[in-house]
């Protein structure tokens, strides 16, 4: 049977929903980056240094503390060696941010998807706290796998959940449109990953060009580099890398 919504009870939903919208904001924002690195890993191991990504996402915050988001961007890699070509991540995220004292938190759940190579698509639930420059967020995988690393989906009948991944941060304007980043980051694989547990790391710079436009470098990298050999020209993903972006948001 067709329902249909009449006028009278189309305007009556639009105005129940008008505080909400009056106290939410929308924002956007798309970045080129010279290479992308998540965790202190290559995301396109193709060969050469310059492997350039396309990103960007929209977000939706709520007065409450309730937020929800997409970020997404090009990427270059195999689930295994005679799997599928990931070429694009999609994510999807949803949490509440809120404060206690000299305390933000925020708490919520992050759902990756890669496009042509689903065995990868992991969700991690997170919590996070900042005080100052100074944060730190826990995130840990509920997913049956960890980004294929047990090769769950492959039928290895091994489980990547309950790997665990703990990034400390610290982000302070040193002169004006200046700002100074670092961050250490903890990988713990789950117990039926036969990959060693490695730390990552990050030390960069922002500046702000001014109309949401902004430009940042990073050196980044991870420990463990032989141990994951997975670039076309049989270097390592961890290798330390230098990371343009331009950046835009709106």
């Amino acid at each position: 049977m067709k329902t249909t919504i009449s006028p009278k009870t189309l305007a009556v939903l639009t105005l129940a929903a008008l505080p909400m919208l009056a106290s939410a904001q929308l924002s956007a924002n798309v970045s080129l980056v010279t290479n992308y690195k998540t965790r202190g890993q290559d995301q396109d191991v193709r060969e050469g240094q310059l492997r350039p990504a396309l990103q960007g996402g929209f977000d939706y915050s709520h007065a409450s503390g309730f937020y929800a988001g997409n970020w997404n961007s090009t990427v270059n890699f195999q689930t295994s060696a005679t799997g599928p070509t990931a070429n694009l991540e999609s994510d999807l995220y949803a949490g509440y941010i809120f404060a206690t004292g000299e305390l933000s938190w925020d708490a919520g759940v992050l759902r990756y998807h890669y496009t042509g190579a689903s065995a990868v698509n992991t969700t991690e639930l997170y919590l996070g706290v900042g005080w100052g420059p100074l944060s730190a967020k826990y995130y840990h995988t509920v997913s049956d796998d960890y980004f294929n690393a047990a090769g769950s989906a492959l039928g290895s009948g091994l489980k990547g959940k309950g790997t665990g991944y703990l990034n400390v941060a610290y982000a302070q304007e040193i002169h004006p449109k200046w700002t100074l980043k670092a961050s250490l980051g903890y990988t713990s694989y789950s117990s039926d990953i036969t990959l060693p547990n490695y730390v990552d790391y990050s030390v960069g710079a922002v500046y702000d060009l001014g109309d949401g436009f902004s430009v940042s470098g990073a050196m980044v990298g991870a420990t463990k580099k032989n141990s994951f050999l997975g670039k076309a020209d049989g270097k390592s993903v961890n290798a330390n890398t230098l990371v343009m972006m331009f950046t835009k948001k709106m």
